[in-house]
Parts: structure tokens; C-alpha cells; sequence
């Protein structure tokens, strides 16, 4: 369990650093009126797990903070992703995964 919970903990750091600089890309991008990332590729990086990394971009860099509509999609990302590893987190334990021998 704790090498499960490593893994996951690596996985959200990483997803949370690419989510930051994706975030950052795009601001740039929208000041210069260039190529935008698509608002589905930042939700689906929120769901998969770098929802730190973009509420952290969203706040510091002052970027997707009013648009009521993805603010909801996103924050239904992050409830989604909660629930899916909370419910991941439940089974192991339940079915005894947990490695300690019994």
C-alpha cells in the first residue's frame, strides 16, 4: 500500500507541475493572442490528477478565475478525481492489499 500510495502521491506532483506550466503557457498565449490550449486538456489534467497545480496557476497567475463555467467544470474534475482515488484507497484496503501479510 505504501509504494501504491508513493506512486500516486509522485503521479499528483508531476501532473500538478505540467498543469502549472500548461496554465502559464496559455496565459502567455492569450496576452499575445496566439494558439490557446484547448479548456478540455486543462480539465482533463485537473481529473487526472494536477488539480493542485492548476488551482495553483489559476490563483497565482490570475488566469481562468471568472469564467464561471469552466470554474464549475473544474471544480467537478477535482471532485471527480477525489472520488475515483478515495474509492481506489477504499477497495485496496478492503480486499486486504494493504501488505501486511494477512
Amino acid at each position: 500500500m505504501l509504494s501504491l500510495a508513493f506512486a500516486y502521491v509522485v503521479l499528483v506532483v508531476v501532473l500538478s507541475v505540467v498543469s502549472f506550466v500548461v496554465y502559464a503557457w496559455d496565459k502567455w498565449r492569450a496576452r499575445r493572442a496566439g494558439y490557446r490550449v484547448p479548456e478540455k486538456t486543462l480539465q482533463l489534467l485537473a481529473l487526472c490528477g494536477g488539480w493542485p497545480g492548476a488551482l495553483l496557476g489559476q490563483r497565482v497567475l490570475r488566469h481562468k478565475t471568472r469564467k464561471t463555467r469552466f470554474q464549475i467544470v473544474f471544480w467537478l474534475c477535482v471532485i471527480g478525481h477525489l472520488i475515483v482515488v478515495s474509492l481506489i484507497a477504499y477497495l485496496t484496503v478492503r480486499s486486504g492489499l494493504t501488505g501486511s501479510g494477512s
